[in-house]
């Protein structure tokens, strides 16, 4: 009888193993199908869509960072990714959104894409300006190789980002038009209070 049970226990184990090899499992993040494989492998699952890129027009520059869209019928508030951009009350605060506001004039082309939402239900984006001749520019790249905005990439996934501000800094370029000594990022300034503001608001100008 002991022997009967341990085999019919060998073959329940058998059994189980075979319909445990035979699973798919599709991850909540990733779409598309599923290759099978035994357990004792990898899932390997479709790679995620890419984000669509639609065709707009900034209809209000808020500052050199943010701006309203319109993209197919819809207005986002865009936070634009990959810079951070001095607070209007910053030195050089209004200059970098003058600057951004006559580069996306009413009639400019702006390519969005759009990639989450974030705290403040602004809409996390990427741009690109649609030129004549050549690729789209990234406006990005452009704010801080202009020196409109401080260039935010803590993963270090745009290659040459780092090299882009080096040279908006050696070229005093913007808000670096004074070098690169007492500039405050705007995470230092918004933690100044009133008198620390007036204090370092002063200084070198646009």
């Amino acid at each position: 009888m002991v022997r009967i049970i341990a085999r019919v226990l060998l073959l329940l184990a058998g059994t189980g193993a075979a319909a445990v090899g035979a699973l798919q499992f599709a991850p909540r993040s990733c779409a598309g199908p599923v290759r099978e494989l035994p357990v004792s492998g990898l899932v390997k699952v479709a790679a995620p869509v890419a984000l669509a890129t639609e065709s707009g027009r900034v209809v209000r520059v808020v500052d050199g960072d943010t701006y309203d869209v319109l993209a197919g019928g819809t207005v986002y508030r865009v936070r634009l990714l990959g810079v951070d951009a001095p607070e209007p009350d910053q030195p050089f605060g209004h200059q970098a959104g003058d600057s951004v506001a006559r580069l996306l004039g009413p009639q400019r082309l702006v390519r969005l894409t759009r990639r989450g939402v974030d705290l403040y239900g602004r809409t996390l984006a990427t741009m690109q300006l649609s030129v004549s001749k050549g690729p789209a520019l990234a406006l990005d790249s452009l704010l801080v190789v202009r020196g409109w905005a401080w260039a935010w990439d803590p993963k270090h996934r745009v290659a040459g980002r780092s090299a882009q501000q080096a040279a908006a800094v050696s070229g005093r370029r913007g808000l670096w038009k004074c070098g690169a000594v007492g500039v405050l990022t705007p995470r230092q300034w918004r933690k100044f209070n009133y008198q620390n503001k007036r204090r370092y608001g002063v200084g070198c100008t646009w």
